[in-house]
């Protein structure tokens, strides 16, 4: 147990443009919790801020430094995170590791990202730089490790491509009655199969999109009746993917799900439900696995069976994922958090309730799976 507790979050709407500054839309999510918490601004002793694109899009060299004086706490300890598409999760992390220490009494943590700023290709090449710079070189980005994936889970395990379109279906229906997500339309499989190739066998709605928003959460103390971090852990994996043995192994989300279960004293089966770093659908199908939520490949016959849907056996992705809430990249970690913590606080209006939950994990990934950070939290 970490001794620390989420007692306020609050976020912004994740568009695909938002008419604010990066560091505006990073004030409105902070604000947001700190009034949720029901704590004043000066009552924060620690400010993490994570963003990952923010210096490259040419937007706000600290950030953290900028967000203090928006908000009117100079003087407390701040600090920028960045572990590319994982930096929410890591700006939760070191938050938890302030409080655990004793260094901080109460921790705010904010990721935020502007991506429509740039241009569509520029956006792209400064995410492809997180790849390893020989694969950079060869023109490879994540669209194609995610195809190449795909490709060799579809023909291992037989299954069909209908599974993938059916995470896509699943997440854009959980989006709709979700009044944060970027697309809240639903979608059928037939639809997703029919969209545009990106890079085969996946298409258009098997990819994330490309977001502006922002998330926060308020840590503190163990404070009574909030929800509880149980565990908060996180691994590297090997950088490179073409030197991974198996395409299909993902270690960084294997040892980073390893060390939070054991450290929690726990296992999946103890989990109610589940925010899995959809950035592409086969790593919905693939972390699952690699957590042991199921065996591999077995994943998508669970999809494909109901399990996941939000009143299934293992609700996955209730608020949309990635894929349909929407994805700025230091923002994303956060905001699969805030999802956990709106349903097992029971906020939420029946049509996205998943009921009796007590216990929840999230994943967040950075690159394709260069490193993870799990976090389980508990009513």
């Amino acid at each position: 147990m970490t001794g620390v507790t989420i007692p306020g979050v609050g976020m912004t709407k994740f568009r695909s443009e938002l008419p604010y500054s990066i560091v505006e839309m990073a004030s409105v999510a902070a604000t947001r919790a700190l009034d949720d918490a029901g704590y004043p601004a000066a009552d924060v002793t620690s400010l993490h801020v994570g963003t990952a694109l923010a210096d490259s899009l040419g937007l706000q060299a600290g950030l953290g430094n900028a967000l203090t004086s928006s908000l009117g706490i100079e003087g407390v300890t701040a600090d920028r995170i960045e572990n590319t598409s994982a930096t929410g999760a890591s700006a939760v992390h070191r938050g938890v590791e302030a409080i655990e220490s004793g260094q901080s009494d109460v921790a705010l943590v904010v990721g935020a990202e502007k991506m429509s700023v740039g241009e569509t290709a520029n956006v792209t090449e400064a995410i492809s730089r997180v790849t390893h710079q020989r694969e950079y070189a060869q023109g490879l980005t994540l669209p194609s490790f995610g195809g190449l994936a795909a490709g060799v889970y579809l023909d291992r395990y037989g299954a069909p491509r209908e599974a993938l379109a059916a995470v896509a279906a699943k997440n854009h229906g959980n989006a709709v009655a979700n009044p944060v997500a970027q697309f809240r339309k639903s979608i059928s499989v037939a639809y997703a199969l029919e969209s545009p190739v990106i890079a085969d066998p996946l298409r258009l709605y098997d990819c994330c999109p490309m977001t502006d928003g922002a998330a926060a959460v308020v840590l503190a103390r163990d404070t009574a009746d909030d929800v509880r971090v149980t565990s908060i852990g996180s691994a590297t994996g090997t950088h490179a993917v073409a030197d991974r043995p198996d395409p299909l192994e993902i270690e960084s989300v294997r040892e980073a799900g390893e060390r939070t279960f054991d450290d929690a004293g726990m296992t999946p089966h103890d989990v109610d439900l589940v925010c899995i770093h959809d950035a592409f659908t086969i790593l919905e199908l693939l972390e699952l696995e690699e957590l042991g939520f199921y065996d591999p490949g077995t994943a998508w016959e669970a999809v494909m069976d109901g399990e996941t849907q939000r009143d299934g056996r293992l609700p996955v992705n209730p608020g949309g994922g990635l894929k349909a809430r929407g994805h700025p990249l230091g923002a994303t970690g956060i905001s699969q958090l805030i999802e956990l913590v709106w349903q097992l606080r029971g906020d939420l209006p029946p049509e996205r309730q998943v009921s009796d939950a007590r216990t929840a994990f999230a994943i967040n990934v950075a690159g394709f799976g260069n490193n993870s950070v799990c976090t389980i939290v508990e009513a």
